[in-house]
């Protein structure tokens, strides 16, 4: 038997921010950048371009994801929005590859910075945009288990600590006079952003290789489990996987041999509602077992739970 709870909620209002955040924030870094002519500030506003495209991308996966299941897909299409927080991880690690190659060509000839003041203050307010609408995309994100959401606000917040290393080489060249430290930091800041790419990547690769839930989510279900423990069922075959902000979990459970079917079901029902209530927009499948028959243990090497 099986059991779901109601489908998610489109999210994507919530790209629709993404976008129009990412356009605002390149028409105002873009603005600094030709204001001072600083590198770094130029790698600040290549990477925007970057939330753009995974915006759009965003907008895209999490539209098709909110899709109801169909004869094609009887799970959904929750596994859309694992492309979208891979596709912008590869946009991260090229947008690196680009500022790179720009900071260096900057070491090699350096160039004095103009009207620098004004083009960080331009910058900050870009990093202000950026940073309130990663928590709200981040809150949004948690709040509805969508790892698209989340990829985009932890990009986002990636690009607030950019534009603030950003800021402090600009202003530290102007300071003394230290040309290639604008260079230098646009330098870490490729390193820096190529790390967040590779966990993006390296977390949507998990979902799409359905890696079971995390840590927390599985201690919800043994403890949901030990209750029903105390009164004499048992558990096993426990397995879990995540689809975007679906999860499902499959388990069997093991009930006297003397009760009637209907018993039984009534059991394994009460079971269901109580892992949908700790874990929402999870679907449940359950198989029931008699206690006593030793062939019921037979797939013992099913569970995952505790591994």
């Amino acid at each position: 038997m099986s059991s779901a709870n109601p489908r998610p909620p489109s999210l994507t209002r919530y790209a629709w921010l993404s976008i129009a955040a990412a356009v605002a924030t390149i028409l105002l870094k873009g603005v600094a950048w030709k204001m001072t002519g600083s590198v770094g500030l130029l790698s600040d506003a290549i990477e925007s371009f970057v939330n753009l495209a995974g915006a759009l991308m965003a907008l895209w996966m999490l539209t098709l994801a909110a899709l109801p299941a169909d004869e094609d897909h009887a799970h959904g299409h929750g596994k859309a929005e694992y492309f979208s927080s891979a596709f912008e991880g590869f946009l991260i690690l090229l947008a690196a590859v680009s500022i790179a190659y720009t900071a260096i060509e900057r070491l090699l000839s350096p160039q004095p910075l103009e009207t620098v003041w004004v083009g960080l203050a331009v910058s900050v307010v870009a990093s202000i945009i950026n940073f309130a609408t990663s928590r709200v995309l981040m809150t949004a994100g948690r709040s509805h288990n969508s790892i698209t959401l989340e990829a985009d606000a932890h990009h986002l917040m990636t690009d607030v600590w950019t534009s603030v290393g950003v800021i402090a080489g600009v202003a530290l060249v102007w300071l003394t006079g230290w040309l290639w430290l604008d260079a230098a930091i646009a330098l870490l800041v490729a390193a820096n952003i190529v790390w967040t790419g590779f966990q993006l990547v390296q977390r949507s690769a998990a979902g799409l290789m359905d890696a079971s839930l995390p840590a927390e989510m599985l201690d919800k279900i043994e403890a949901l489990l030990a209750g029903y423990r105390a009164q004499g069922l048992e558990f096993h075959a426990l397995r879990t996987r995540q689809a975007g902000g679906r999860s499902f979990v499959t388990l069997h459970v093991l009930v006297p041999g003397n009760w009637t079917v209907q018993h039984g079901h009534d059991w394994a029902e009460r079971i269901e509602v109580d892992i949908r209530n700790a874990l929402p927009h999870t679907h449940v499948t359950t198989h029931l077992e008699p206690l006593e028959d030793p062939a019921s243990m037979n797939d013992q090497e099913l569970v995952r739970l505790g591994d």
